[in-house]
């Protein structure tokens, strides 16, 4: 039988299956194995004391301070942005969407340094954050707001399209029936988007946590006091400190691996609810 479009042969189906996995293999299976294996290259005893170094773990509380302030904010403005892109008709719906897709094409550098000429000593607010003694930049303030710029689409970008492919006629028969707004967001809305909101929050999270360019402006790299992780390995790696800088980044992959871990778990119930509805 002669190969069709989507019956190609075996040797053309071997052969993409083989360059896809060249491809994973060289760009991200392989760097990884290179930063686990640097960071355990001296034993578990050295990479414990990498990462119980006091300016590792102020760096490994400020990284988590950041994500647990900017992942829940962010998860209230994806879903309320999306409840009310996919709920209502308003004028600027489109121009609302545009504003949240901001953040994918605009340099996380970009961002930093906006943020510096507003917030900083010389910028638009500056004399008057200095009057009234608030501190942003250089601080744990500046590295909210840059985080919170660089993850406020992934909730948003999650929900809105399952959202709008759900349509609105459960929310209108629930409020038929006399449901209030708060019942139908909990009891109707909100079980039917759990799973992508979980995945949203996990992608929100991850990229929080991973950082570097936006937090790397606005921080001003004071070791103990506005490091996160990501910053703490450059200084650690600009120091020639290789061990200790692979030992915290390696800490890192093992966090994005759990959050690829939760993700691929959420999927997996995801479609296997699915097929038990069918």
């Amino acid at each position: 039988m002669t190969p069709g479009p989507l019956q190609e042969s075996r040797g053309v189906r071997w052969a993409l299956i083989a360059l896809a996995t060249a491809f994973v293999a060289v760009t991200l299976l392989l760097p990884l194995g290179a930063v686990l294996y640097q960071g355990f290259e001296k034993g578990g005893a050295a990479w414990l004391e990498a990462i119980r170094e006091p300016d590792a773990v102020s760096a490994i509380k400020l990284t988590l301070l950041v994500a647990a302030i900017a992942v829940p904010l962010n998860m209230l403005f994806g879903v309320a942005a999306a409840w009310a892109i996919t709920k209502y008709d308003f004028r600027g719906k489109l121009l609302l969407l545009t504003l949240i897709e901001i953040p994918f094409s605009v340099s996380p550098v970009v961002s930093g340094l906006i943020y510096v000429l507003l917030f900083g000593a010389q910028g638009w607010f500056g004399s008057w954050l200095q009057a009234h003694d608030i501190e942003i930049i250089f601080a744990v303030p500046g590295l909210v707001l840059a985080t919170l710029f660089v993850t406020f689409p992934f909730v948003a970008r999650q929900l809105v399209p399952l959202m709008e492919a759900q349509g609105r006629a459960h929310e209108e028969a629930a409020l038929t029936l006399g449901a209030s707004g708060w019942q139908i967001f909990w009891r109707v809305t909100l079980p039917d988007i759990r799973f992508a909101l979980l995945y949203g929050v996990l992608l929100c999270n991850a990229r929080a946590m991973g950082e570097f360019g936006a937090v790397s402006v606005v921080s001003g790299h004071i070791r103990g006091e506005t490091n996160t992780m990501p910053l703490h390995v450059e200084v650690l790696y600009n120091e020639y400190n290789f061990v200790a800088a692979f030992a915290v980044a390696s800490l890192l992959a093992a966090l994005a691996i759990v959050t690829l871990s939760l993700k691929s778990l959420l999927e997996w119930r995801y479609r296997h609810q699915l097929m038990a509805k069918v």
